[in-house]
């Protein structure tokens, strides 16, 4: 499956903020929305890093409380993995193992059209696996 299927049946809405944001703002950002990552853009269009759940949880336990207070831009990860509409799942399975992420943002054009995260690629993988088997069952059985 392609990306811009995914895209297709989840949307293309992505939470950004900005670098000069702080950690707090990010904290509220995701917990506002349910989700484990936001993009870092200035604009929301241009991708400058992605801050996560982890990178909060690392940044506190390696500079206290105060970091809280900081913008984004001290945590968040700077060189981001991104994908475009045209590549496979199992290029984005590939790139989230071997990098060990949990979210992609979607580039179309340079500009962010999307993210997709593990739990997308797993639903869908699932998905074909549940199809795939009940087209063999099928095949077996008549």
């Amino acid at each position: 499956m392609k990306v811009k299927s995914i895209l297709a049946e989840k949307g293309s809405f992505v939470a950004t903020i900005s670098p000069d944001a702080t950690v707090t703002e990010l904290c509220a950002l995701l917990t506002e929305h349910n989700i484990g990552a936001a993009v870092v853009s200035p604009d929301g269009s241009e991708v400058v890093g992605i801050a996560s759940e982890r990178d909060v949880v690392r940044a506190i336990a390696a500079k206290g409380r105060e970091i809280l207070d900081a913008p984004v831009s001290d945590l968040m990860t700077g060189v981001v993995a991104v994908c475009e509409p045209s590549n496979s799942t199992d290029d984005l399975m590939m790139t989230m193992t071997e990098r060990r992420i949990r979210h992609v943002p979607v580039l179309e054009e340079e500009s962010l059209s999307g993210i997709i995260s593990i739990g997308d690629v797993v639903r869908v993988t699932v998905a074909e696996l549940q199809e795939e088997k009940a087209t063999l069952l099928g095949y077996i059985t008549s």
